[in-house]
C-alpha cells in the first residue's frame, strides 16, 4: 500500500508542472487565435474569388484557421512594434494617446497601465535598484518588491519609496507599500529573475541574496511604523496589519 502511494505521488507531481505549461501556453495560444480570427475572416473573403475551395479549407478546417489565426497576430504584433520604433509609428501612438487623454475614465487606466508596463520594461541592468526586499509584514520577515516610485513626506522631508509586492504564484495581485528609501534593501537581481524567483514560489533562487540593510543588525526593530499597505484593488489595509515595520 505504501508503495502504491508513493509512486501515486510521484506521478501526481511529476504531471503537475506538465499541466500548468500545457495550461499557460494553450491559454495563450487561444487568446493570440482570437485577436486573429477576423482577419482570417477577411484573408477567405479575399481568397473566395480566386479560389473558393482554399477559402472554404481556411473557415472549415480548425488546425488550419487556428494557425493562420495566431500567425497574422504575431505578424501584427511584430509590425506595431516595428512602427513604434520609428518616427512615423510614434506620431500616430502620441496622435492616438491624445485622443485617448479626452476620454476620462479611459485615460486613467491607458496611463496607469502604462507606466506599470514601463516600470517592468527594463532588465534592471540601468537601474539595478529597481528590485528590493522589504520589511514586510513584519521587521523578521522580508517580501521582494518592486521599487516602481520615489516621493517625498511633505511635513518631514523624508524619501519614501512605492514599492510593489506581487503575491506568489500570481503576480498580478499583490500590495503596494509605501516605505522610507532607508529601510528598502537594494538587490543585484534583473526584473525577470524577480519575477521567476515570485512565480516559482522561491523554488528558482539565487544562491545568495542580501537580507540586512548594510550596517543594520539582525533583530532590529523600529520605533514607529514606517509603512502603509494597500491592496491592489485599491482597499487600504490597516497599518497595524500591513505595515511594512511594526
Amino acid at each position: 500500500m505504501t508503495h502504491i502511494r508513493r509512486n501515486l505521488l510521484t506521478g501526481v507531481l511529476t504531471v503537475i508542472p506538465l499541466m500548468v505549461t500545457s495550461f499557460v501556453f494553450i491559454f495563450f495560444l487561444d487568446l493570440l487565435s482570437g485577436i486573429g480570427r477576423p482577419k482570417v475572416i477577411i484573408l477567405a473573403n479575399a481568397v473566395r474569388p480566386l479560389s473558393p475551395e482554399i477559402s472554404r479549407w481556411i473557415l472549415d478546417v480548425p488546425w488550419l484557421s487556428s494557425a493562420l489565426a495566431i500567425t497574422l497576430t504575431l505578424l501584427m504584433l511584430y509590425l506595431l512594434g516595428w512602427a513604434v520604433t520609428h518616427l512615423v509609428g510614434r506620431r500616430i501612438l502620441s496622435g492616438l494617446e491624445g485622443w485617448l487623454k479626452r476620454i476620462p475614465f479611459v485615460t486613467t487606466i491607458y496611463g496607469a497601465t502604462k507606466r506599470l508596463v514601463e516600470a517592468f520594461r527594463s532588465d534592471g541592468m540601468d537601474k539595478p535598484q529597481r528590485v528590493v526586499l522589504i520589511e514586510f509584514p513584519h521587521s523578521e520577515m522580508k517580501a521582494v518588491g518592486f521599487h516602481t516610485h520615489t516621493m517625498i513626506d511633505r511635513d518631514t522631508g523624508i524619501e519614501l519609496a512605492a514599492v510593489y509586492v506581487p503575491t506568489a504564484p500570481n503576480p498580478t495581485g499583490g500590495y503596494l507599500e509605501i516605505v522610507p528609501v532607508d529601510r528598502i534593501i537594494p538587490q543585484d537581481w534583473s526584473v525577470d529573475e524577480a519575477m521567476t524567483f515570485v512565480v516559482s514560489g522561491g523554488t528558482t533562487a539565487p544562491e545568495t541574496i542580501r537580507f540586512t540593510r548594510p550596517g543594520a543588525s539582525r533583530g532590529e526593530r523600529p520605533s514607529t511604523p514606517t509603512s502603509a499597505a494597500f491592496a491592489a484593488d485599491g482597499i487600504t489595509c490597516p497599518l497595524g496589519a500591513r505595515a511594512a515595520n511594526r
